[in-house]
């Protein structure tokens, strides 16, 4: 095998939703030389851009890195498919699009956590609307109400992450609505001004019914530059290190495969690491920083110690499913050649139906227990049920009310299982391992029955297929939720910031790695705790603000 070399400014592994958009801030320097590397393809693949495509990425060598967890006791030993994008626009490219920031206090907690007030909600807002072009400040005014002052304090237009509206709705979730509105659930038109609390449809990351992932967003406008190159096909060894003045080491750069070559390449400036949750401390172990007794118990010389792969938190989404009768679901639509058929006129005379739908169009927001001073839950609801991600949907009409723990206190881990960067990582995500999170599931579950028992939703008389009416205590509830719960694909922590002082946190509050030089890390590994919803938007507001340090030098 033979071995090549190349040098830049600034080098970015991994070319995900953080990656694009980092490639794109930091190439607009003319004379900064940015490079991009991503493990996978292009996002050239047909279902990565029809919204419904899902289906055939997840799972799919071509675009899905095929990761699986460790047996999880809160499962029940149970093994789960834990999806990841490997193709330009990473996850953003394979994801549910739907575009949710969490709340303020997440952002706000955070700045007491790092001691910076930058990460606050406040400050955090600016980066959000600093790359949204939000649908209801089209022409200048909300769509709706004629008037644009509400949003536009909350949004921005103008920027490259398109977020729409959905191009469909179902009677039975607009029931559902209705529903939980009488369980005192109240309905809401913007998960995204800071308090997520209430009932409607997600906005989602689309435009005109085609996915719009952080490749299309960000590399298309800058592919011109000449002075950003982008590589596919490049998956990262290990990185490079040397001695710096003061003695500590710096990063350099790192060793990768690409077309059957080692290549060595060298950041000037920084490395920049934005592989993701799982990958991102993979690299970092793989290089020497990480847990003493793992690295060396693979033989691997250790730079620093530090708790890489710890701090391990992700939704876990409980799946219960309810037979409905007198409404169509996608169930009976998709199980008649007829319904596929008016599926495909529909997605392709006007870009909207089932094909242009996320895998799930209404939310809801509430607390567990009315003890909660916030809300701690988060329900995606869908017109379809099956018996597992990937299964033929049941060809009974149903939906599946999918509920999950906002703010789970379960931690798990990341560790590499050898010293080849080939081996994929140990994902062990240790859920519902706390007494708390298994009153969550129990007391969600409850809940969910709740919603279902309005009269909105008597009128197709429901009947609960899983978790069973028959269970009923919490005991029974939470180790059933273990059976019929999965991820949701939100994979945060596993490389904390935080204080200089803080013996868990990796990086500093501005996401240097802590004890070493030239080496960054930007990506949802960064988070101290998980955001209270979907990761994808809030892991665009960590990209906006790391490029802007980068830029000025912080």
């Amino acid at each position: 095998m033979s071995e090549t070399s190349a040098t830049f400014d600034y080098v970015i592994i991994g070319g995900g939703t953080a990656g694009c958009l980092l490639a794109n801030r930091l190439s607009a320097e003319p004379n900064h030389r940015v490079l991009l590397l991503e493990a996978g393809k292009t996002d050239s693949y047909p279902w990565i851009h029809i919204p419904v495509g899902y289906l055939y990425c997840i799972g799919n060598p071509r675009t899905d890195w095929m990761y699986h967890t460790e047996p999880d006791a809160g499962l029940n030993n149970r093994v789960q498919r834990y999806p990841r994008g490997r193709v330009l626009g990473g996850c953003s490219s394979i994801n549910g699009m739907i575009y949710m920031r969490g709340q303020a206090r997440d952002y706000d907690a955070w700045a007491k956590i790092t001691g910076d007030d930058s990460w606050s909600w406040q400050n955090a807002l600016a980066d959000f609307k600093a790359h949204e072009n939000h649908y209801r400040l089209d022409q200048g005014a909300d769509p709706i109400t004629g008037n644009n002052s509400r949003f536009s304090d909350m949004h921005g237009s103008g920027g490259e992450w398109r977020v729409e509206k959905q191009r469909l709705s179902w009677d039975v979730l607009d029931s559902f609505a209705d529903a939980a509105e009488q369980a005192g659930i109240e309905k809401i038109d913007d998960f995204n001004g800071g308090d997520n609390a209430g009932v409607g449809y997600f906005d989602v990351n689309q435009r005109s019914g085609w996915r719009w992932s952080s490749s299309k967003a960000f590399l298309r406008p800058a592919r011109g530059r000449s002075n950003l190159t982008i590589w596919t096909g490049s998956q990262a060894q290990k990185l490079s290190w040397s001695t710096a003045d003061n003695g500590q080491p710096r990063c350099t750069g790192l060793s990768l495969s690409r077309a059957g070559q080692t290549v060595q390449v060298t950041a000037n400036r920084e490395v920049i690491l934005s592989a993701g949750a799982i990958n991102s401390p993979q690299i970092l172990q793989l290089s020497g920083i990480g847990p003493a007794d793992l690295l060396r118990s693979h033989g691997i010389e250790v730079i620093r110690d530090a708790p890489v792969g710890e701090n391990f938190q992700d939704h876990l989404q409980i799946r219960a499913v309810f037979k409905v009768n007198g409404t169509q679901t996608l169930n009976t639509l998709a199980n008649s050649l007829f319904g596929r058929l008016k599926i495909g006129a529909e997605y392709l005379l006007n870009r909207s139906g089932p094909m242009s739908m996320s895998p799930s169009q209404l939310g809801a927001f509430t607390r567990s227990d009315p003890a909660r001073p916030h809300a701690n839950l988060e329900y995606h609801v869908q017109p379809l049920s099956l018996e597992a991600f990937g299964e033929d949907l049941h060809d009974f009409p149903a939906i599946t009310v999918s509920v999950c723990n906002l703010n789970p206190t379960s931690r798990g881990q990341v560790q590499i299982s050898s010293a080849n960067f080939q081996d994929p990582p140990k994902i062990m995500p240790n859920y519902l391992s706390t007494a708390e999170d298994r009153q969550v599931a129990a007391d969600s579950l409850r809940q969910a029955r709740k919603i279902m028992a309005q009269p909105a939703m008597q009128v197709y008389a429901p009947e609960e297929l899983k978790p069973g009416v028959q269970h009923q205590s919490d005991e029974e509830l939470a180790r059933l939720a273990g059976d019929i719960a999965n991820t949701i694909f939100h994979p945060v922590g596993t490389v904390k910031m935080g204080q200089m002082d803080d013996p868990s946190a990796v990086l500093d509050p501005h996401l240097r790695v802590k004890g070493v030089q030239g080496l960054r890390v930007v990506d949802a590994s960064v988070m101290p705790t998980i955001t209270s919803g979907n990761t994808n938007a809030p892991t665009l507001m960590i990209a906006e603000k790391a490029a802007a340090w980068i830029k000025e030098g912080l």
